[in-house]
């Protein structure tokens, strides 16, 4: 007892990429990764990407894709 437990929250969302082959790729949400203590990142997939290509960004919300409204 006393132990605190630290909850660690993804600090990125990884992507794949799928060519459509229309003028915009299609981004498919396949995972997070959490930034350690050393600058390093651990990836935690859903699935694996068939065509091997994935996409890691910052899940504070800059530099996500903007929808299409």
């Amino acid at each position: 007892m006393g132990q605190e437990v630290a909850v660690h929250r993804p600090t990125h969302t990884v992507y794949t990429i799928i060519d459509t082959g229309a003028e915009k790729s299609r981004w498919l949400e396949c995972g997070v990764a959490f930034t350690n203590r050393d600058g390093s990142l651990n990836v935690l997939l859903n699935a694996l990407p068939v065509n091997g290509r994935l996409q890691v960004r910052s899940s504070d919300g800059k530099g996500e894709r903007e929808e299409e409204a």
